[in-house]
């Protein structure tokens, strides 16, 4: 490979590290081309960003990466045989819920290691990863938690008007008496 196709590819990827939240790194050995076009729309579909490079460029995109140089060190002993980088868009958890999926199903891709929130979780990690909840997730959670006070008050309202609607209509049916 020329030299200039080289560095284009490292500039590509240290690109890709720094606009992602988390990246996954997986073996993509034995993967059919339709499990592989299958994992990718997977991919492209969550926002999230997949990518097979030579372990050399990957290494060096992430010496020369402001994001995620300090990992480099313990992330060498991984960037061995057949790598695949995941880069993680909006939500770092998403990836590692479709690897989890696509493992259950088939078996493959091995996961190998991911950098998650300044943590770098192992491939016995996988489910603990696949099970953390994702962006919207939180999301939806908390606005449920923030919809609940406000039902109860809500609740607690509407019963002292109609207990005093009640006593209203009491007093007034006992006058009329």
């Amino acid at each position: 490979m020329e030299r200039e196709k080289k560095v284009e590819i490292i500039e590509e990827i240290k690109k890709l590290m720094s606009e992602s939240n988390a990246l996954y790194f997986i073996d993509f050995t034995y993967l059919t081309v339709a499990e592989t076009n299958e994992l990718r729309n997977e991919f492209y579909n969550s926002d999230v960003k997949y990518k097979v490079v030579k372990n050399t460029l990957a290494l060096r995109a992430l010496k020369e990466s402001d994001k995620y140089s300090p990992y480099v060190d313990k992330l060498s002993e991984f960037l061995v045989g057949p790598t695949g980088i995941v880069f993680a868009g909006k939500d770092p958890v998403i990836p590692a819920k479709i690897l989890k999926k696509n493992f259950d199903k088939i078996g493959k891709p091995k996961f190998k290691v991911a950098i998650l929130e300044g943590n770098i979780y192992s491939s016995d990690k996988l489910e603990e990863l696949s099970s953390l909840l994702s962006r919207d997730e939180v999301i939806s959670s908390i606005c449920g938690s923030l919809g609940s006070p406000v039902a109860g008050i809500v609740g607690a309202i509407n019963a002292v008007i109609r207990d005093l609607a009640s006593v209203i209509e009491e007093v007034a049916k006992k006058k009329a008496a």
